[in-house]
């Protein structure tokens, strides 16, 4: 497990606000560490897999406005060969596996409601396995995982500036 300490914690949540941040914006930023230093920063957390720099899409900036969160029921013996499944369709943005009263969950993208019933009802339901499924639209999201911050509660060490 990698252990953050708060400069690491700035620098992550900096870098979720704007992927594109250069060093020398975030050393301007922080104040207290060099741009060099941030770089090596940068590379060791990417290097020990804590993130990864990509570009998130919009699906509503393509014409995907509707999306539903829909839950499967599966044959015990399928759940990952149906997760699996799933996670191939190309409207399909995300997919996890539970313990509970679901199995899988999922969540589509379409242009409209027609589109996310036709999904559900000729798609998802007739994969083998499927006992079940419960769909749900989503109108607002608050909070997308890729808004989630590093909280600072968890940094193990008090930054040492421009120590690494």
């Amino acid at each position: 497990m990698y252990e953050f300490d708060k400069t690491d914690i700035k620098i992550v949540n900096l870098l979720l606000e704007d992927g594109r941040m250069s060093a020398s914006e975030m050393s301007r930023r922080m104040g207290d560490i060099s741009e060099r230093s941030i770089r090596y920063r940068i590379d060791r957390m990417i290097d020990e897999g804590v993130f990864q720099i990509s570009a998130v899409v919009n699906p509503e900036a393509l014409g995907y406005s509707i999306k539903a969160d829909v839950w499967l029921e599966v044959e015990s013996d399928l759940i990952l060969d149906v997760a699996k499944k799933m996670a191939a369709f190309e409207n399909v943005t995300y997919v996890a596996c539970g313990i509970g009263q679901n199995d899988i969950s999922i969540q589509v993208v379409a242009k409209d409601t027609a589109e996310i019933y036709h999904f559900v009802t000729e798609v998802v339901r007739k994969v083998t396995g499927v006992r079940k499924t419960t769909t749900s639209i989503v109108p607002i999201i608050l909070k997308d995982v890729y808004q989630w911050r590093v909280p600072e509660r968890i940094a193990s060490k008090e930054s040492a500036g421009e120590a690494i």
